[in-house]
């Protein structure tokens, strides 16, 4: 029972880290974790498990682990000698917790790694006119593309904008693009 209850507590712990670390949960403080989880420990020894469990999950998401590089972390982390290893229970604790929020705890990193808005949709048409604006009977115009970019940074709501190109501007555009994918290729395959 008392391994169970351990469980939960070190769960709800790394919750804690995570909510303040990853998801920016204000409200989540090391007191309001000790209070809940571990109010029976000195302040001294839950310092000590929080900083070492805050460390282990930065190094795990910092890597991004897939689950046989976490075991092998795990089991690693277990023989270490001289007080720095951790129990089997807390192993598996950190392995259930990496395995359910592996993708969220990416999605937050990736998050916060942006500095500026990033590409949150594209929709485009193609407009062919048939007659000027104006009425008068002069030649039908080329095609026209019409680009709508909607643009925002994590959760922030969309910008969009609308940018109209002639043929010659998309010609132009998609050269580029077949530039950039050549640059991109290039690095691929030396690396």
């Amino acid at each position: 029972m008392a391994d169970v209850e351990a469980a939960k507590s070190l769960t709800g712990l790394l919750n804690g880290i995570a909510q303040k670390a990853y998801y920016n949960n204000a409200e989540i403080t090391e007191e309001v974790l000790k209070t809940e989880l571990y109010p029976d420990l000195s302040q001294e020894n839950f310092n000590a498990l929080h900083e070492r469990m805050k460390a282990l999950l930065k190094s795990i998401a910092m890597a991004d682990m897939d689950p046989g590089q976490l075991d092998a972390f795990l089991i690693a982390q277990m023989k270490k000698q001289g007080g720095g290893g951790m129990t089997e229970g807390q192993a598996a604790a950190l392995s259930r917790f990496w395995k359910s929020q592996r993708a969220r705890v990416r999605e937050a990193l990736l998050a916060q790694s942006r500095w500026e808005r990033g590409l949150r949709g594209l929709t485009w048409r193609v407009d062919l006119q048939t007659s000027s604006s104006a009425g008068q009977e002069e030649a039908p115009g080329g095609p026209v593309a019409l680009l709508e970019l909607e643009l925002a940074r994590g959760s922030q709501d969309s910008e969009y904008v609308c940018l109209e190109c002639n043929e010659a501007t998309v010609n132009q555009v998609l050269k580029k693009m077949a530039d950039i994918q050549r640059s991109i290729d290039a690095v691929v395959r030396r690396s």
